[in-house]
């Protein structure tokens, strides 16, 4: 059985790819890359390299080729991703390609959130293809968090307009670890998995990065223009600002508050505690 993993080099796709490799012999992997001179220590190692540009879909065809199980990882353009998605399902489809694992949102389906627009659209063209599937809907990376936790520990404060809203953060390491094993594993046909930490506030977030830092790190609650303009002093390119601010107020109105013990379901386990976690990220 032949898989293959999209966005093999980014940061989450590197961490499954490993995580694979933990599991499955070389050969049985593929990935598909954009530009696969960056995976030549891949290929070194015997994984089977494979370009993959979401914009030419006869790259994409190529690379579904013979496979059987296909993790699909989302695409970071963000203007036009639905359509790529498109592209690569359409492709598996020609390719018989037999389930494909898709990395989405949480609570995609019905959340109003705007980053789970192109999720949602994503799930109902697989759901459409007919191929058995499993929706990788992860809540928030922990590492998202790195630059606020990193600039708190130096002194600065920790500024949300993101209210009492809660977060189910993770660190990537567990959330790829949970696409590994459901890529590879069995019994994953046609399911859904919410896939969150216990949710949190930011509050509750920042206590854990003050124990961890060894330092009281205040928390300081403004509105979203305030929290704009601040991310703008502080040196975030413009375009960047609605994005973060986007982010903030979804947060607030609770779209990544989700209570699952889907993790435990997939791992054997809940994901690592978020000290722990920090801990080694900060090393």
């Amino acid at each position: 059985m032949k898989l293959l993993v999209t966005g093999a080099t980014g940061q989450l796709g590197s961490l499954i790819v490993e995580a694979l490799l933990r599991t499955v012999p070389a050969e049985r992997l593929a990935v598909g890359v954009r530009d696969p001179r960056k995976a030549s220590g891949l290929q070194e190692r015997g994984v089977d390299v494979r370009r993959a540009n979401f914009n030419e879909p006869e790259s994409l065809a190529a690379a579904c080729a013979g496979i059987d199980r296909l993790l699909l990882i989302s695409s970071s353009e963000l203007e036009n991703r639905v359509e790529q998605h498109k592209a690569a399902v359409q492709a598996a489809q020609a390719a018989g390609v037999g389930f494909i694992a898709y990395t989405s949102a949480a609570n995609a389906r019905d959340s109003k959130f705007f980053i789970a627009q192109d999720h949602r659209e994503t799930e109902e063209a697989i759901l459409r293809s007919g191929i058995p599937y499993s929706f990788l809907r992860n809540n928030w990376y922990l590492e998202n968090e790195l630059s606020t936790i990193q600039a708190a520990l130096n002194g600065a404060p920790w500024v949300t307009s993101a209210g009492s809203g809660r977060v189910g953060w993770a660190s990537r390491r567990d959330f790829a670890e949970a696409a590994a094993r459901i890529l590879s594993g069995d019994g994953h046909d046609n399911t859904v998995y919410e896939l969150s930490g216990k949710p949190r506030t930011q509050e509750e977030l920042a206590a854990i990065v003050s124990e961890v830092g060894g330092r009281e790190i205040p928390v300081r609650q403004v509105d979203d223009k305030t929290y704009a303009k601040i991310m703008l002093d502080a040196g975030v390119p413009e375009a960047v600002v609605p994005f973060l601010v986007g982010v903030q107020s979804g947060i607030r109105e609770g779209y990544l508050d989700v209570e699952s013990d889907d993790f435990e379901k997939v791992l054997g386990r809940p994901n690592a505690p978020l000290g722990e976690e920090l801990r080694r990220l900060l090393g």
